[in-house]
């Protein structure tokens, strides 16, 4: 990878019987609050998982200067990149916040992933919700997962439940949780309890015994 796609990876339980490669939204890096929660989450569930930064936010971080996010296919091959860097037979799979979910569905047959895992799709842009991207989750795995809070304005529940999505994409709902899964302060829930609602939909759903 050349200087200017040079990332940061975090590497979360080495040892785990699964590997999740982790893929971060546009406007934070590997090390937000959400990304290390779920991180640090799965891999008390015998899970290991790569995180890593996409070159635009890796030069934010070395400069201090914010960029607008690379283009999808800069983003393709950052994430092919990272998961090529491992050579071993540990089964894949490909979990993205936002925008890396896009990537991560996208690549999802590419990379011989056994699933992909979006946590907040965005099925449209911000105040487009005509211009869909549904396009992005088709793949050929047997099955993937999109955990989509219920005040998510890039897809609420009224939304995708009129969009035809592929047989394989099960969708689970966080009450009360926005694009980012977090509560409104008068729901009495602290973000943590919605990120710890979405672990365990995952390490029940999908990981790890769905794909032994």
């Amino acid at each position: 990878m050349s200087e200017s796609q040079r990332v940061a990876i975090q590497r979360d339980n080495a040892q785990g019987s699964v590997r999740v490669v982790f893929a971060h939204g546009a406007g934070a890096g590997l090390q937000s609050d959400f990304m290390q929660y779920f991180a640090l989450g799965l891999a008390l569930n015998d899970i290991e998982v790569v995180r890593f930064n996409f070159p635009y936010w890796q030069k934010f971080m070395d400069t201090g200067v914010r960029r607008p996010p690379n283009r999808m296919p800069e983003l393709e091959h950052c994430m092919r990149t990272v998961v090529g860097q491992f050579n071993d037979d540990k089964p894949l799979i490909l979990m993205g916040k936002s925008m890396g979910s896009r990537v991560a569905f996208r690549l999802a047959d590419e990379l011989n992933a056994r699933c992909a895992i979006a946590l907040g799709f965005p099925f449209h842009p911000v105040g487009k919700p005509d211009t869909l991207r549904l396009a992005d989750l088709a793949n050929n795995c047997t099955r993937n997962l999109i955990i989509q809070g219920t005040r998510d304005n890039l897809g609420k529940p009224d939304e995708v439940a009129s969009y035809k999505l592929p047989n394989n994409v099960a969708v689970k709902w966080i009450d009360g949780g926005d694009h980012s899964l977090e509560p409104t302060k008068r729901s009495g829930y602290t973000r943590e309890q919605l990120w710890q609602a979405a672990v365990n939909e995952i390490t029940n759903s999908v990981l790890p015994r769905g794909y032994e």
